[in-house]
């Protein structure tokens, strides 16, 4: 079955998840605020369910009290450079593996998972745990340890619970290098292709495509964006409705360009 979008997609948040905490189920909260929709929306076959990285994290347990956190050296070093937190900027090492950009206010890295984003992914809005001791902090919260695994983890407990084939996708903000603004990425994929390979298909004017990969899951990613929100929407999980794809096994890995074809780093 090749990949196609149909003319018209629905992309649909679910209202009625809460603010996750370690060990919460988030499988069994979508079920039952999907149950609680009015009108009711039913997980079908072929709907991408892509949800927040930072609910992955939170439900994960990703949360680090920087109090916690002893800097080293070249953490102090970076942080001078760039005006930040050095405990902070000692989590950003260890999430890296190298650093690709530091300035003032700005420090772009490789993540240990192979993307290149700023801070490692790691997110100080919304980052308190339920029940943090008074006085603790500031918290922050790293991304999931393995967001493909988390991926095809609720993909498997969503079809279980519904008997749905689904797509989801574990998605985060990142900026883009000579672009202002964040748009949604994805950073775990479970259940359909990263990549669209449209080489060889032709144009309206007959030309054969030689270059056009299209990065679906980003794509899937940027189109929930929308309706999820970044700030205090509390919109932690949308559906993506309208693609026709074969089930299969695409990575977030298959999005990131190797280090040694990254001609910026």
């Amino acid at each position: 079955m090749p990949i196609a979008c149909s003319p018209r997609l629905e992309v649909m948040a679910v209202p009625g998840i809460p603010l996750l905490n370690a060990g919460d189920d988030l499988a069994a909260l979508t079920v039952r605020a999907l149950g609680a929709t009015r009108p009711r929306i039913d997980l079908l076959d072929g709907d991408v369910v892509v949800v927040a990285s930072k609910a992955v994290s939170r439900a994960e347990g990703r949360f680090v009290d920087l109090a916690t956190v002893e800097a080293t050296p070249a953490a102090r070093a970076l942080a001078r450079d760039t005006a930040k937190d050095e405990r902070f900027v000692e989590l950003v090492l260890r999430e890296s593996t190298g650093v690709s950009r530091a300035a003032r206010d700005i420090l772009v890295v490789r993540h240990r998972l192979g993307f290149v984003c700023a801070n490692a992914g790691i997110d100080q809005s919304n980052a308190r745990p339920d029940g943090a001791p008074q006085g603790s902090g500031p918290w922050v919260l790293l991304l999931p340890e393995a967001p493909d695994a988390s991926a095809a983890a609720l993909r498997r407990a969503l079809g279980e619970a519904t008997g749905s084939t689904l797509g989801v996708i574990v998605s985060d903000s990142f900026g883009r290098p000579f672009r202002l603004g964040s748009v949604g990425v994805a950073v775990g994929v479970a259940g359909l292709p990263s990549l669209w390979d449209k080489r060889g298909e032709v144009d309206l004017c007959g030309r054969q495509l030689e270059h056009t990969v299209t990065g679906l899951a980003d794509q899937v990613a940027a189109a929930a964006d929308l309706v999820a929100g970044q700030g205090a929407e509390g919109r932690a999980v949308a559906i993506v409705r309208g693609l026709t794809f074969e089930p299969g096994g695409g990575t977030a890995a298959d999005l990131s360009r190797p280090a040694d074809r990254d001609v910026y780093a």
